[in-house]
């Protein structure tokens, strides 16, 4: 009896087919067989919105291959990922093959290993229709948005511009940090910090923290006049310990890994984008390594926890394995609980003993830590908080000093943490030190800091915006749309035609272009997954009031930016050249345009400007001027705007 497996990717196919015998054949659909066209909206409004799919002709091969292979075998095996997308890549393998339903069985796993595909087989399910309907909801939903907005974005901003339902959302997140950014007033304040000692020679530090017992609050002392009263009466005070807290403070270890986490965890700590971090994990997945890499879910089978126990007991002594194993609670509601978290599917694959490349096995290792880690016993640190007085006149003021050390290790043996030591001496109440020195120090707040990748999926998971699977898309597409760019400090900020892009939607679409409508959508299409909701109905109440505002807005806005004339004239035509706003921001085009199709680079935009404003110079040729650039890869550097005649370069900014 022949059989045909059917998985998405080449490298799946591969290490499924090593667990399988000689009457099994595994085969590759590539990814999604078919989708709806791309030349035109290809769903019917008027016909309770139903998709048009078709068969990208860079697919036909393939699946005129699987009819083959599936018209000679006894059985079909659609063993696609266990989430939405994989479940609709299965249904429309289904449709697109003209599969038997009496000949073909669906089965999925969380790991691709011996016992999880041999058990997945031994156990088959049928086609989850409501996962199906709610990925088919999303992808008609977020076509809708797409294909209607954009275009109003082509006719009054400017052509090539997109809009998307959570891409959008994400982006109004980024230029309204900017915008906080630019309104923020800096606000001064002062500390007051001293250095004692004790009776023995023990040196230590502390700071003001109150005054005539009411508590310094946050950021610190408003007043100059009050920190140099202070500091003045510090100086003139007998000071002694009025209190000495000791207590133990235990750290549990963090949950293993879920997408969100494992993206955010890995831009912190090796500097990889979502995207980048996904395509390796992939890598990981799909050869056997860890388990499924989309997921919301921080659930751990108990055959993992116990082999991670046995690891542990092992390798580092029964100390640092936990009597019973350690689960966690996913705080989502809306999260999977039959998914597993991100880990490895043997613990027992050392780091140091996977034969990969460098990033990839950064990664693994990082993995590999999180969940060895989540199953050690708590860190134990000995905490110390110390409280002197000193009275002055009517004045009592309050200095604090905190000790911190480090009694047992726990999982920071395996998840090194970021934490600081600092051992206090011993000491008794009412003891008197002597003052050292004192400062005053001044200081101002700061802005809020610009979103980084791992912040900024962090808010988006908060705020329910998209789901594990859209993270790193949605952050690749706002790049490359040149809507926001990285700056040398890796955080966004929103490009000119970025911003402009969402002034524009937040103004006219604000109930679309809206935080809480994108994550009640998700909500909506949780809710069909679940069979809760019907997916037309869905849709249905979304466009109707979504494409009668769409032709109110056609008619009352205006075009934004129009042409600016500048004294600059067209080398080909000799008409005047104007400054235009496209996708990738201004740039100089021909007023002849469509006749002459003259256009360049506007220098200006890029160009760097000392403290006076005025344009620097090329360090070299001392004629062209000194303009930030972007490698292939995303990475800035500054050159000469006279390139290729000028070849400065340099990483740092002059």
């Amino acid at each position: 009896m022949s059989k045909l497996v059917i998985v998405e990717s080449p490298t799946k196919a591969k290490t499924i087919s090593q667990f399988l015998g000689k009457e099994y054949r595994v085969e590759s659909s590539y990814g999604h067989v078919r989708d709806l066209p791309k030349s035109r909206l290809g769903i019917d409004v008027e016909k309770n919105f139903e998709p048009s799919y078709v068969i990208p002709t860079k697919n036909r091969k393939r699946v005129n291959l699987l009819k083959k292979e599936a018209g000679k075998a006894d059985e079909v095996i659609l063993a696609t990922d266990e989430d939405r997308e994989g479940e609709a890549i299965a249904w429309h393998l289904t449709q697109a093959l003209g599969l038997d339903g009496k000949k073909t069985e669906r089965i999925a796993f969380h790991e691709i290993t011996e016992k999880a595909i041999k058990e997945a087989l031994s156990s088959p399910r049928p086609l989850n229709l409501n996962l199906v309907d709610a990925q088919q909801a999303r992808r008609v939903l977020d076509r809708l948005v797409g294909y209607k907005l954009s275009p109003f974005l082509w006719k009054k901003v400017a052509r090539g511009l997109s809009a998307g339902r959570v891409q959008s959302a994400a982006l109004r997140l980024i230029v309204e940090r900017e915008e906080e950014i630019k309104k923020f007033i800096p606000e001064i304040y002062f500390s007051v910090s001293a250095e004692l000692k004790k009776a023995n020679g023990d040196i230590f530090s502390a700071i003001l923290s109150a005054i005539n017992g009411e508590k310094i609050k946050s950021p610190g002392i408003k007043d100059e006049k009050t920190a140099a009263l202070a500091l003045t009466d510090l100086k003139r005070s007998a000071l002694a310990v009025k209190n000495v807290e000791t207590k133990e403070i235990r750290r549990s270890p963090f949950p293993p890994f879920t997408t969100s986490s494992l993206q955010q965890e890995s831009s912190k700590r090796l500097r990889f984008s979502a995207k980048q971090t996904m395509r390796l994990a992939q890598g990981l997945y799909e050869n056997g390594l860890i388990t499924y890499m989309r997921t919301d879910s921080v659930n751990l089978s108990q055959e993992s926890v116990v082999a991670a126990k046995k690891w542990l007991a092992e390798n580092l002594g029964e100390r640092y394995a936990v009597e019973a194993p350690r689960f966690f609670k996913t705080k989502s509601r809306l999260a999977q609980e039959a998914h597993e978290a991100i880990r490895p599917t043997n613990p027992s694959l050392l780091p140091k003993d996977y034969s990969g490349d460098d990033k990839t096995k950064k990664l693994y290792e990082l993995i590999w830590q999180r969940f060895i880690a989540s199953q050690c016993p708590k860190a134990i640190f000995n905490s110390v908080r110390l409280e002197i007085e000193a009275e002055a006149g009517k004045n009592i003021y309050t200095l604090s000093a905190n000790g911190l050390t480090l009694q047992f290790d726990g999982f920071l043996k395996i998840w090194p943490g970021k934490f600081e030591e600092n051992e206090l001496p011993l000491f008794e109440n009412n003891e008197e030190l002597e003052l050292i020195k004192a400062e005053k120090g001044e200081h101002q707040t700061e802005p809020p800091a610009r979103y980084n990748e791992a912040s900024l999926i962090k808010t988006l998971e908060e705020f329910g915006i998209g789901r594990p699977s859209t993270y790193a898309p949605t952050i690749s597409v706002i790049q490359d749309r040149n809507y926001v760019e990285k700056n040398e400090a890796r955080r966004f900020q929103p490009t000119e035609i970025g911003a402009l892009v969402n002034n524009m939607l937040v103004e006219h679409f604000p109930k679309i272009i809206n935080i809480k409508f994108t994550a009640e959508m998700e909500e909506k299409l949780d809710s069909i997954a679940e069979g809760k909701e019907d997916w037309h109905k869905t849709i249905k109440d979304f466009y109707v009031p979504f494409a009668a505002e769409l032709e109110t807005k056609y008619a009352e806005v205006e075009k934004q930016q129009p042409e600016e004339k500048t004294s600059e004239v067209c080398e080909k035509c000799g008409r005047p050249m104007v400054v235009k706003f496209g996708r990738f921001g201004k740039f100089l085009s021909c007023s002849g345009f469509p006749e002459c199709k003259n256009a360049k680079k506007l220098i200006g935009d890029a160009a760097l400007k000392n403290e006076q404003g005025e344009e620097l110079k090329c360090l070299e040729c001392k004629e062209g001027l000194i303009v930030r650039k972007r490698t292939r890869k995303g990475r800035f550097f500054y050159g000469c705007s006279r390139y290729p005649e000028c070849k400065y370069a340099s990483w740092k900014k002059p």
